[in-house]
């Protein structure tokens, strides 16, 4: 009882890793999908078709491989750097928590902006004609009226996405993040007590899940008044 106790401690320490990386993650990929998406329904020519193959490449290929990717890539390019242009910046100047988070953004990015631009799309028609009709500019109707309508419409994408991503920081501790999983390791390989210990991550990464969800019915009971006001 006292190991569980003790352990329970333990990996308790890694759950504000886990949250800070899933939170950022959402709130870059909102930020920067927001604008994806908009890229994408204006249909703006070059931009969209590379967001289009940048999509594709971060949806098709594994988060662990686009992990390691940034790990490792970020400090061979900076010696490449170096190499070039004579520079002495020091390759392990990005923390590893610095690196997770910059994958994990990115990653958010591609599956965000798709579901925002189903937002977009869900928009009705008639909602951008009255906006020239009273002559409303592209940034008040955007910002005022599409984007917000499109948030709600995306909200189920986005909360699945949200739980993904707090579930996907497991794969960090492969890049020594002490998040949950990463802590959990430690302590399951010291005491061999790998059920148990596991156990207990799962718990967290459930009882997680629930609030998040809880959080996010909440907020689509508030959208959904006001998509159907």
């Amino acid at each position: 009882m006292s190991f569980m106790i003790e352990a329970f401690t333990e990996v308790l320490k890694g759950v504000p890793y886990t949250i800070a990386v899933a939170v950022v993650a959402i709130i870059v990929g909102l930020l920067i999908g927001s604008l994806f998406a908009l890229i994408q329904f204006r249909r703006i020519p070059v931009l969209s078709q590379i967001i289009i193959v940048y999509n594709s490449f971060m949806r098709s290929t594994p988060l662990i491989v686009q992990l390691f990717i940034f790990y490792y890539g970020l400090p061979a390019l900076i010696l490449w750097l170096n190499a070039q242009f004579h520079w002495k910046l020091n390759p392990d100047m990005f923390h590893p928590l610095v690196i997770a988070l910059i994958a994990f953004s990115l990653h958010a990015v591609a599956y965000l902006s798709e579901s925002i631009k189903g937002g977009l799309l869900a928009v009705s028609q008639d909602q951008y004609e009255a906006a020239q009709t009273i002559g409303l500019s592209k940034w008040h109707l955007y910002t005022r009226i599409v984007l917000p309508q499109a948030y709600g419409y995306a909200l189920p994408n986005i909360e699945n996405q949200f739980i993904m991503l707090i579930k996907g920081t497991s794969l960090a501790f492969a890049i020594q993040i002490p998040e949950i999983m990463g802590v959990s390791a430690v302590i399951a390989n010291e005491g061999y007590r790998f059920v148990e210990v596991y156990t207990i991550a799962v718990v967290f990464y459930w009882v997680l899940a629930i609030v998040l969800e809880y959080l996010f019915h909440r907020l689509e009971g508030h959208t959904t008044r006001y998509l159907r006001a």
